[in-house]
């Protein structure tokens, strides 16, 4: 029996693209222990890596109990297995080059380098990305990527339950520490955001500019095509604006 292709209905052919948004370190971190002290867990999470989850020994939890309900500050940080530290990073990178959760895979500062690069590669070859204090800018750079217009505007709201968590200088250098990695990682996002920012908004006037320019000539050539030629003009002369002729000083 002969074998036949289906047909493929190209209309339905589509792109995907891997976009994500980016916080501050300290905010993200203040964020989800709040989180996780109202009783939020991600025990259904499988954590899958290299077709398979953490063995408990290689991902211990931080709490007995069904939750981690009323954690205090001091107690989520010493948890050393918490995810909430560089989840940012860990989230990005490809945990397979550094053999998933098993941390005896190498030593842990050629880990963290792997990790790190690995999370900035995967960053940059993202169509988008977003940075959470820059409302405004994301809304610009999503819409701009992807050629779609929101309904309404992005707004900034600068409070939130971790902004309104007040902690010590000596916490907050705890916590920048504990997230070194995400801290260095959201310091390069923020420089190669500004930097597609800039870009956009450059290639945007870019644009605007050549539409004007394309917009004036298409003008001129309708005046020139609408007013008849006075009697004995020469042929073939070019219908020049007067500001052309005007010397600059």
């Amino acid at each position: 029996m002969e074998k036949k292709d289906c047909p493929r209905n190209h209309s339905h052919t589509r792109n995907f693209y891997y976009i994500t948004m980016l916080r501050d370190p300290v905010s993200r971190y203040l964020s989800e222990w709040k989180h996780v002290q109202r009783g939020a867990t991600w025990k259904t999470s499988l954590h899958m890596c290299d077709g398979r989850s953490p063995t408990p020994d290689e991902l211990p939890t931080c709490y007995p109990g069904d939750d981690w309900s009323g954690v205090s500050l001091r107690e989520f940080m010493d948890c050393t297995y918490n995810l909430a530290n560089n989840r940012q990073v860990r989230m990005l990178a490809d945990l397979s080059l550094v053999g998933c959760y098993n941390l005896t895979f190498m030593n842990e500062s050629e880990r963290n380098t792997i990790l790190l690069q690995s999370a900035k590669n995967n960053l940059k070859n993202m169509a988008f990305f977003g940075l959470t204090e820059f409302q405004r800018k994301t809304q610009f750079l999503f819409e701009r990527t992807f050629n779609l217009k929101f309904i309404s505007p992005f707004t900034q709201f600068n409070i939130t339950r971790a902004s309104n968590v007040e902690i010590n200088e000596g916490a907050r250098q705890r916590i920048e520490d504990l997230n070194f990695l995400d801290m260095q990682l959201y310091e390069y996002a923020k420089d190669l955001f500004q930097q597609r920012y800039h870009h956009t908004k450059q290639l945007e006037h870019q644009r605007d500019r050549q539409k004007r320019r394309e917009e004036r000539r298409l003008q001129r050539e309708h005046r020139d095509h609408q007013w008849p030629k006075e009697d004995g003009a020469a042929e073939g002369t070019v219908t020049e604006d007067y500001n052309s002729q005007v010397v600059r000083w």
